[in-house]
């Protein structure tokens, strides 16, 4: 009906559509923020660098920022520093690697340095913190202190060191207490020398045999159970020619 009232001379030129608008582009989702204020850390790649302490002799840590020590007055203090009161401290509990080592063979004199050491600032954290600056996770605390004390011999892994002893070690014993000690060498491998504490010894013979009782049908009384667990300890840590031992690869 419009069309009947058009009148070009009044209404001009028909208009051209308006060009449509483009579409908002939709706003970015900003990042989440992590809980608590604390922001993601940013991997770390630890640089290898060597420290000389008070003999001269250098030893090679692993120079990582998040690893902090502390000092006997509560003061943190640098890798190096820790290093160097460390091997400074340890004459005070052993004036050689022969003597660490039948220290280290039996149980109760191993528990005995552990205690003192720890009496000193150097306990089961620090230690562990220790293994981590030489790249020596998967060793025995052993070489961690025999590396610390002398500078010479780098350490071996747990499983080189059952590798290299398990013939001394299995020799003379009976089929069933092999295959105890090989259960326990194993736990030894996984964990560390705490596995290998004579009060861990009631818990390895129930994961093994769920009871005491049973074990000691399978590997005869408690006193011969004891003997076998103490005594193997000794060729664990017997020392080996120079020749034998491999280093760990960092």
């Amino acid at each position: 009906a419009y069309q009947h009232f058009a009148d070009p001379e009044w209404d001009g030129e028909p208009m051209e559509p308006p060009e449509p608008k483009p579409e908002p582009l939709p706003k970015p989702e900003p990042e989440p923020i992590p809980p608590s204020g604390i922001l993601p850390e940013k991997p770390l790649h630890p640089t290898k660098i060597k420290v000389k302490l008070a003999d001269g002799k250098e030893r090679e840590i692993q120079h990582m920022m998040s690893t902090s020590f502390w000092s006997e007055d509560g003061t943190p203090v640098a890798a190096a520093e820790f290093l160097n009161k460390l091997f400074g401290k340890l004459p005070e509990f052993f004036n050689s690697e022969d003597e660490l080592r039948e220290i280290w063979k039996s149980p109760s004199t191993r528990k005995a340095l552990l205690a003192k050491l720890d009496e000193a600032g150097y306990g089961k954290d620090e230690l562990g913190a220790l293994q981590g600056l030489i790249n020596a996770e998967n060793s025995d605390l052993f070489d961690v202190l025999q590396y610390v004390s002398d500078g010479d011999t780098k350490p071996i892994s747990r499983e080189a060191r059952v590798a290299q002893s398990q013939a001394l070690i299995f020799a003379d014993l009976s089929t069933q207490q092999k295959e105890f000690l090989e259960f326990v060498l194993s736990k030894y491998i996984e964990s560390g020398v705490e596995e290998l504490d004579e009060q861990q010894l009631p818990e390895l013979l129930k994961l093994k045999y769920h009871a005491i009782h049973d074990a000691t049908e399978v590997l005869g009384d408690v006193p011969t159970i004891r003997s076998v667990f103490i005594g193997f300890q000794k060729h664990l840590y017997q020392q080996q020619p120079a020749n034998s031992r491999s280093e760990i690869v960092g």
